[in-house]
């Protein structure tokens, strides 16, 4: 078997052709990253400005928002161009950044959502001992400990993918560069580091989503203990945000990762990327505004200030 030079272009076959309803799909696409981009950017806008939430809580999401905001920049305008101009190439360099970028703020926001889930079982749980517990220094040494445990996992990911020799077929059915799926293109055996793939992914995803459901099953007990029913209905409202949040991102990532030597389902793959990659981040946002009084009441704000500017 021919093995292909490394130093040419990778070929992505995207997500759609060329057919009137796949138009359809690539407009309502482009039309959900965009609200994307504009829903996070809004919520890291009204978290800057206003004082009532400066809080941990809503640090880490600005956290979340700014990490889905850079995870659909990484992945829309280069589908984009692939399918608007018919060039679906994609350098060596290009498909390491993207897998770089996306193994980042992938693990950056496992972590991340983590801290969260942490933050409401201190604030439910502990209130009285909330500025110990989860303090400004904790909150920006957990956040800094993300950035740079998924910054590693990333860099390890993408450099070991590209050092494959590659054979002939060096397309890849898919619209982004996925460690995954660039690893099954390669013509040497992989099991080893497919192995280490595996064990790296248990550090993201399992550990994380176990300390989250440890959090909320002790949120949940104390909300019981309480008998009190507006504060299970405030408990109960914050959690199933946050609870949405976790199993719309989990998900589809576990689906896509926790699997070895199935990677051969690629239009099933490409469509779980699709909904994690470009759908999730715009309804972290969503889910969060509409289920939290602080933030309407920030927007209310904001609104009102601009309303009072245009009238003067």
């Amino acid at each position: 078997m021919k093995i292909w030079n490394t130093t040419s272009d990778f070929i992505l076959l995207g997500l759609f052709n060329h057919t009137g309803a796949h138009l359809f799909l690539f407009v309502m696409v482009l039309t959900i990253a965009f609200s994307s981009l504009v829903g996070n950017a809004l919520m890291i806008f009204l978290i800057h400005q206003d004082a009532r939430l400066h809080k941990p809580m809503y640090f880490l999401l600005s956290q979340l928002s700014l990490m889905d905001m850079m995870l659909v920049s990484t992945i829309v305008p280069k589908m984009a161009a692939n399918y608007l101009t018919g060039n679906k190439s994609i350098s060596p360099a290009g498909c390491g950044l993207q897998i770089f970028f996306f193994i980042t703020l992938g693990g950056a926001e496992c972590f991340i959502l983590a801290a969260m889930s942490y933050d409401r079982y201190v604030a439910i749980c502990h209130p009285l001992r909330y500025p110990i517990l989860m303090s400004w220094q904790l909150c920006l040494t957990t956040t800094v400990g993300s950035w740079f445990l998924g910054a590693a996992d990333g860099l390890m990911q993408a450099a070991a993918s590209l050092s494959f020799p590659f054979c002939d077929a060096h397309e890849i059915n898919h619209f982004f560069c996925e460690a995954p799926t660039l690893v099954h293109l390669a013509c040497v055996d992989t099991v080893v580091f497919e192995y280490v793939m595996y064990i790296c992914c248990v550090l993201m995803l399992p550990v994380p989503f176990s300390l989250i459901l440890i959090s909320y099953s002790l949120i949940l007990a104390a909300v019981l203990e309480r008998h009190s029913r507006e504060a299970c209905k405030k408990a109960f409202a914050t959690c199933s945000s946050q609870l949405c949040v976790v199993g719309l991102f989990y998900g589809p990532a576990t689906f896509i990762y926790m699997r070895l030597k199935s990677y051969n389902s690629a239009n099933n793959d490409k469509v779980v990327s699709a909904f994690y990659t470009i759908f999730t981040p715009l309804l972290n946002p969503i889910i969060y505004s509409l289920r939290n009084s602080e933030v309407n009441g920030a927007l209310r704000k904001c609104m009102g200030q601009c309303a009072a500017l245009n009238h003067d």
